[in-house]
């Protein structure tokens, strides 16, 4: 069985039992401190993936000191689940694909702004007043400067790219440019 197809499985049990129970801000927060603690300890991530090193418990347990604070009884219950049927090696994507599901199920959109510096707090408000008339939504902005892009920006959010970075635009140019050139050959 495809994994994309297990892990959007799960995540969505996960979001319909924390609708049920009400303790998804919990759950989701605790999924974002668990997935930065996989991404920045690679180790944990290989003691997941590791059938005979550590036991379940001892995964468990791994990830309940990656918290900092006592875990919710719907995400401990949740990773029984998981280690029950073997799968603790897809929690990173179960845990991404369970915070996005889980913002959209209350309105909250995850949007990326990459820029050449760091946008100004009017800028941000702007851009989330526009996305909340357009979509009805709220949005989190996730902000990358990226020097390469020489000045302008590019917006992301869900499916939809807004490219109006100056580097985009000199590219668009010359592929102008190797066009007309064809056509003079």
């Amino acid at each position: 069985m495809n994994t994309s197809i297990i892990i959007t499985r799960y995540a969505r049990a996960l979001v319909k039992f924390v609708t049920e129970t009400g303790g998804g801000d919990r759950v989701c927060a605790e999924a974002q401190t668990l997935r930065r603690a996989l991404s920045a300890v690679p180790d944990l991530q290989r003691m997941m993936d590791a059938p005979d090193v550590v036991s379940a418990s001892g995964k468990k347990a791994l990830l309940q000191a990656a918290l900092d604070a006592p875990m919710s009884t719907e995400m401990d219950r949740f990773l029984d689940l998981l280690l029950r049927n073997g799968r603790i090696t897809l929690l990173d994507g179960i845990l991404r694909d369970f915070t996005d599901l889980y913002r959209r199920s209350i309105g909250i959109r995850k949007a990326r702004l990459t820029c050449v510096e760091e946008p100004s707090k009017d800028l941000l408000d702007r851009l989330r007043a526009l996305v909340k008339e357009k979509t009805g939504d709220d949005v989190i902005i996730d902000v990358m400067v990226e020097q390469s892009l020489i000045g302008g920006f590019i917006f992301d959010i869900d499916d939809y790219m807004l490219d109006a970075s100056v580097s985009h635009q000199l590219e668009m140019i010359r592929q102008q440019f190797i066009e007309r050139n064809r056509r003079i050959v």
